[in-house]
């Protein structure tokens, strides 16, 4: 549930219905929560996608069964090339990072829809999902008490005598970590709600604001596919810090 209030912003299809039928309860839920309801459409639109693309697994594949085993076969590469072999285990996961919040980005520019990633809500549940996932990995990996002493930082040299710096050095990854939900949101959910703003303003100008409206539609579509490789390279890097391989970068 968010609405901006005085932000500018292109119409959506939820907020059309509301408007037009304010006696329907289905609607005015539905626009309450937006945002949600949005996210739930397009994880609907990602599930039919997947299931007509794995439906037949010919070995001349179609166009839909090449598309996905290229995208598939893209992100494992970059997954393996930060991560070594042993984070393919983690594929899925960020992989299906990547789409959703493309999808997501990209539902802004489709007219009539509007980007859940303009919201806070939802960028910190997935900062959050990220966050509780690469501390459950740390603690697979290393145990409690060995990822605490690899938060301690290594190497610690003669200052470790003094116990100071180990426990200064536990504190200040503790607080690093916390933080990383919070920056991870908030860059995802400024760049596409700013893009939204934009976009929103310029509609108001009518014909005379197009040339600006289609040169920003396609800038924002760029910040589209970049805000989703930056969120889902900023999460390999945190399982690259807790993963105990020596492949890992």
């Amino acid at each position: 549930m968010n609405h901006e209030a005085g932000a500018p912003a292109l119409p959506d299809i939820l907020a059309i219905l509301a408007d037009k039928f304010p006696g329907n309860a289905f609607f005015q839920f539905a626009y309450l929560w937006e945002n949600v309801s949005y996210s739930l459409f397009l994880v609907l639109i990602l599930g039919v996608i997947a299931f007509f693309a794995c439906r037949k697994k010919d070995l001349v594949p179609g166009r839909l069964q090449g598309a996905a085993e290229i995208i598939v076969g893209g992100l494992d590469e970059f997954v393996r090339g930060m991560l070594g072999d042993k984070g393919r285990k983690y594929t899925p996961f960020i992989g299906t990072l990547f789409m959703y919040i493309f999808f997501m980005n990209i539902a802004g520019l489709v007219p009539f829809l509007k980007s859940p990633a303009a919201s806070w809500s939802t960028t910190m549940a997935l900062a959050l999902c990220v966050f509780f996932y690469v501390q459950y990995t740390g603690i697979r990996e290393m145990g409690f008490l060995g990822y605490l002493d690899h938060m301690a930082g290594k190497p610690r040299g003669i200052l470790a005598f003094t116990v100071v710096m180990p426990v200064f050095m536990l504190v200040l990854h503790i607080i690093s970590e916390l933080i990383r939900p919070v920056s991870l949101s908030l860059r995802l959910r400024g760049n596409i709600w700013g893009d939204e703003v934009l976009l929103g303003l310029l509609s108001g100008f009518g014909l005379t604001g197009f040339p600006l409206l289609f040169f920003n539609m396609s800038m924002a579509l760029l910040t589209a596919v970049v805000q989703a490789v930056v969120f889902c390279l900023l999460t390999t890097i945190y399982f690259a810090l807790v993963i105990n391989n020596e492949e890992a970068v």
